[in-house]
Parts: C-alpha cells; structure tokens; sequence
C-alpha cells in the first residue's frame, strides 16, 4: 500500500501561445522529469481530480462532485481523445465508499472530460490509456460551487477507501493556480444563446469549439499588452497557497472561501479544490512530505503555473 500525489496547473496554452524560450523549456522539462517519476513508480492505480470548463459538464443537470466509471475525453485543444482506462469495479467501489462515508457524488457511464483532466494525464503518462484511472470531477466553475471544506471531505473519504487498497495509488490533482479565464456566468446578462449553452452545450461544432478557444488565446494576449481584461495572475497569493499545501494545513485551506479565492485568484482560482481534494487524500496517510519543482506566472498562458509532488514520510 504505497501513495504518491502529483498537482499541476493546466493551460491548453501551452500549445497555442509562446513565452519566453527558456520558460517553456524549464516548464516542459520539470513535467518530464515528473513524467520519468511516474513511469518509474509505475501506478497500478490513479485517481484525479479535475473540473471541466463546460465541455462535460452543463447546468442540465450540475452535480459538486461526479466520479467516473467509464469516460471518454472530448479533444478540447487537441490535448488527449478518446476512452479513458476507467477500472469499473474499482470505481462502483469507490462510490459505494463515498456513500457510506456522508459523501453523495453523482456517477457517470458515460462522463466527458476536458483538458483539465487529459493534459496532466497525457503530460505525466503520455497516454490516456496507459494506467487504470478513475476520475474524479469537482464543479469549480459553475456558480454555486461545492465549499472548499467540502471538497476536503471529499478527499477524505477518498483517501480512507484507497488506504484499504493494496495497491500502488497515485493521486493527481489539476488546476489553479490564480488565473481569470473568460468563463461565462449564467444569469449575469447572458443572452439567451449563452445562457442555452451553458445549460445544454455538449458536443459543439468545430467552428463553436474553436470561437470559444480564440476568447482564451485572446484574453492571454490582451494580458501580455498589459491591458486589464482580466484579475491579473497573483504570484504573492500562489506562494501564500503553495507553502500551505506544502506544511499540511488541510483546515486551513477548508476554510477558504469563493469570495476569497475570486478576488486573490480570478474566476480559475476556484480549481485549487483539486489540489485541496488531492491534499485531503493523501493526508489520510499520515504526514507527507513535498517538494515544490516549479512556480511561475505566465501571462502568455493566462495561469499561474506550479507543480508539486508529495509523499509520507514514513
């Protein structure tokens, strides 16, 4: 029964939007060097925890926290598509873990995952089929948002089922850190067209999926020009947050609040729940230990980008 934690940022601008030369190259090294880590631990299992940026997940029907027992990758950005390798007996477990722990996620046969799960699956394991993954959705985007203390309950129980298991766990946490992405809000002036997309947009034309990129790259732009478009990256509050989940103070991050986080952190600061559910998880293990190997924020990419590995110390 071993347990490794992986967190990452993701942009799908990495693929899109250039920094500075030696930037891009130290962050696709570290995630390399976090790839080999991966290959050399050799996961019998993974569990992740993500949000979706409506591509999956619409107001139709909402739920705080969804887990996977069989998904399938949309190709958003053309980072990762098809099946994902979902063990389906270990995640009906999973579930009935999670029910009995006070925990009342929805589950999904046919879950649709965006890049805010396959970009750390395809950068750590280069395939989405390589190791048997269950994943787990956190709704960090669709107002009202599960609260942070929820999503270490949620972590929690993960970590409390997977701890019975013998197997070699690996936990992936995606998202954050500050970064204030165009994402829009139903029932604040939407138009009916929005409004109808946010309740029911699955499977958009390529033309609608491409539009929607084009505001990302673009607001990404408008930030390096330096113009206000969006709440600016937030170096101070991400280090604040790092050193947090690095000393283990899971109540401390439980009490974060959306007000909080959105004005520290913009609209894409509610994904730390990821984090904060992964955190949650491994805690159940014991005290850890973690290391930071990398932090920066990047304009160009509209995040601010950090990695992050974790272990027990005994």
């Amino acid at each position: 029964m071993t347990v490794k934690l992986i967190c990452a940022s993701h942009t799908p601008l990495m693929d899109f939007c250039s920094p500075a030369e030696k930037t891009e190259k130290h962050v696709r090294q570290v995630f390399q060097q976090l790839a080999e880590q991966v290959k050399e631990y050799d996961p019998q299992l993974i569990v992740i925890f993500a949000p979706d940026h409506f591509n999956g997940f619409f107001y139709d029907l909402m739920p705080a926290f969804c887990v996977g027992v069989r998904a399938n990758a949309v190709g958003d950005w053309d980072i990762g598509k098809g099946p994902l390798n979902v063990p389906e007996n270990t995640a009906k477990e999973l579930i009935s873990a999670l029910y009995n722990a006070g925990i009342d996620v929805a589950q999904s046969w046919r879950m649709q995952v965006d890049h805010g799960f396959t970009q750390p699956l395809m950068l750590l394991c280069q395939d989405l089929q390589r190791y048997p993954t269950i994943p787990i959705f956190i709704n960090c985007a669709a107002k009202p948002l599960p609260g942070c203390h929820r999503a270490v309950a949620l972590g929690r129980a993960v970590g409390q089922f997977l701890s019975t298991t013998d197997q070699r766990v690996l936990l992936l946490g995606s998202g954050g850190l500050s970064h204030d992405p165009p994402i829009q809000q139903i029932g604040q002036a939407a138009s009916p067209q929005i409004e109808e997309f946010l309740i029911a947009g699955r499977n958009p034309t390529k033309e609608a999926r491409q539009k929607r990129q084009n505001r990302v790259i673009a607001v990404g732009e408008a930030l390096v020009r330096g113009e206000n478009v969006a709440v600016p990256l937030n170096p101070q509050w991400d280090d604040e947050l790092l050193n947090i989940f690095c000393r283990g103070d899971i109540q401390r991050l439980a009490s974060l609040t959306d007000e909080a986080i959105a004005i520290q952190g913009g609209k894409g600061g509610q994904e730390i729940r990821c984090w904060i559910a992964a955190f949650a998880a491994l805690s159940v293990y014991g005290e850890y230990r973690a290391q930071r190997h990398y932090y920066q924020p990047i304009r160009e990419w509209l995040a601010g980008m950090a990695m992050v590995s974790a272990q027990p110390v005994a």
